[in-house]
């Protein structure tokens, strides 16, 4: 049995997987970190949940959907993502 008080990496995980399950739009990575530290009652960092989405993006749990630039060609834009069914 694990002692002590639970990690940052375990309590954010869950929370991203909460979100998303529980959303029926595709979520950008700012509105991810105003409902997570909503959720655990702190400030969390922007790059804290890119991190962690990128973990769960790379054990395939969910998927980015990446959008074109809106003003300039051929460059990524925009990129949402959403639970991997």
């Amino acid at each position: 049995m694990k002692r002590g008080r639970p990690s940052v990496r375990g309590e954010v995980r869950s929370n991203l997987l909460k979100i998303l399950s529980s959303s029926d739009v595709p979520c950008t990575t700012t509105s991810l970190t105003n409902q997570v530290s909503k959720n655990m009652g702190r400030k969390i960092s922007w790059n804290t949940v890119q991190k962690y989405l990128q973990e769960l993006v790379e054990s395939n749990k969910v998927q980015p959907i990446s959008f074109s630039h809106s003003k300039i060609k051929g460059k990524d834009g925009l990129t949402v993502y959403i639970l991997k069914k």
